[in-house]
Order: C-alpha cells, then sequence, then structure tokens
C-alpha cells in the first residue's frame, strides 16, 4: 500500500539496493538515497550509484519527482579494523569460525544506525535496506531476527517511531530478478544487469548475461545462479 511518509534507501549501487530502491520509488512519496564509502575493495559500487539514479528516475512518469538527494558518508573506521576480505587485499576463504572473511563485522549495524540518524535529520520516517537471509553468505547481520532487534533498540535510543523495512529479506536471488520486473518491467532488469555491481573484487570486466563481475567471487557466483534460474525457460533472455 503507498505511504504517506518518505524513506531512506540503502543504496550501494549494487543489485539488491537497486530493486530495494524501485521497491521504495513504488511505494513512498519521497525517497532519498544513502551510500557508504568504507575503503571497500569494491568502491566501483559507488560510481554507479548516479547512472542508476538518473536512469530510475527517468524510467517511470511518477518516480522522478519521488527521487530526492543522495547522500554519502563515510566509514573509514571499518576499513581501519581491517581483517576481511571485502576491506583487504586477501583471498576469499571461510574463517576458523564458519563465516566467509568477506564479512566485515558491525556494517550492516553501523549502515542502520547512521542511516536511522540521517533519516531522523531528514524527516524520513522509513529506511529501506537489501537485507537478505534466503540467499546470503551467513553474515548474522544481515539477518531478521538482527534488523527487528536493530529496529527496536533505535527508537529506543533516539525517541523515534522509525520502522526498517527489509523487502527481499525471504526471497531468492531468481525471486529478487523477478521482483525487479515486476516493478519496472524489462528496463528495469536491463539497468540491473548492465549499470550496477556486485562483484567483492571491483571487477567490471566483460559482461557477463547476468551483470558484470569477476565470475568467481561468491557474490558473482549467487548472481549468475539466481539469473540463469530466472531466465530459465524464458526466450527472451540468455542463462
Amino acid at each position: 500500500m503507498p505511504e504517506t511518509d518518505g524513506a531512506l534507501i540503502l543504496f550501494s549501487g549494487g543489485q539488491d539496493s537497486t530493486t530495494c530502491l524501485a521497491w521504495a520509488l513504488d511505494r513512498f512519496p519521497r525517497v532519498e538515497t544513502l551510500g557508504f564509502d568504507y575503503g571497500q575493495r569494491h568502491a566501483v559500487e559507488l560510481d554507479c550509484r548516479a547512472t542508476l539514479r538518473d536512469r530510475m528516475a527517468a524510467m517511470k512518469p511518477d518516480w522522478a519527482p519521488r527521487l530526492g538527494p543522495d547522500h554519502t558518508l563515510r566509514l573509514d573506521a571499518l576499513s581501519q579494523i581491517g581483517g576481511t576480505a571485502l576491506t583487504e587485499e586477501a583471498e576469499i576463504a571461510l574463517r576458523t569460525d564458519g563465516l566467509p572473511n568477506t564479512f566485515v563485522p558491525g556494517r550492516n549495524l553501523a549502515f542502520l544506525v547512521l542511516a536511522a540518524a540521517l533519516a531522523t535529520r531528514r524527516a524520513l520516517r522509513h529506511v529501506v535496506g537489501g537485507m537478505c537471509e534466503t540467499d546470503f553468505s551467513g553474515y548474522p547481520d544481515c539477518r531478521d531476527d538482527t534488523v527487528k532487534a536493530m529496529q527496536v533498540a533505535l527508537n529506543l535510543g533516539m525517541a523515534t517511531r522509525l520502522v526498517l523495512h527489509t523487502p527481499l529479506m525471504w526471497l531468492d536471488k531468481a525471486q529478487t530478478w523477478r521482483l525487479a520486473e515486476q516493478l519496472g518491467e524489462r528496463p528495469l532488469v536491463d539497468l540491473i544487469v548492465g549499470d550496477t555491481h556486485t562483484c567483492y573484487r571491483g571487477a567490471r570486466g566483460a559482461r557477463h548475461a547476468w551483470g558484470h563481475g569477476c565470475g568467481t567471487c561468491p557474490a558473482c557466483d549467487l548472481r549468475r545462479r539466481g539469473w540463469e534460474a530466472y531466465a530459465a525457460g524464458r526466450a527472451d533472455l540468455t542463462a
């Protein structure tokens, strides 16, 4: 149902956050975006954001007037803490505790705290993130329980009534592609394929059927498998 309050979208420039931006533009009268520069190896994702915003604004007549300012916040502390394959030149592998070394401890928690603070200053009641517990890398800060607990803590700590939305929480990657098609039809799917970035290694490289990337990191593998499941049996798509 349409909302009467504005929303702030955690917008990295990847597939999931772009789908979330489209989801929000369909629901909220005022939508602003927020990206984080935390020293990530794949900082190229930040460069994708302006193009994505411009092309999405032109995609539907009612999206352009709803799309408000973009914000970028620096979060250098995460790279200073280090020790992860997303902030250092390290081979992607499992840690001794079973989590992938691409997990940046506290990243999504910090994102939500800063997003909530900015949303409060901007008089935006809703915060939308692309966290997902169905197709993910085992990151504990992507779990539904984590996000719900953060909503409680943020509202208690800031005396607000913010609502955290995670529209992809129970969708796999194939369903995320389908949601993009429902929201923006083929033009949005094509935009996500060609102009978003998900690869952990920051490689744009050759364009695959599912988009740009190294093709071997966990993020590329997940995106590829989701695309193949989505495209299966469709004559207009190439898996």
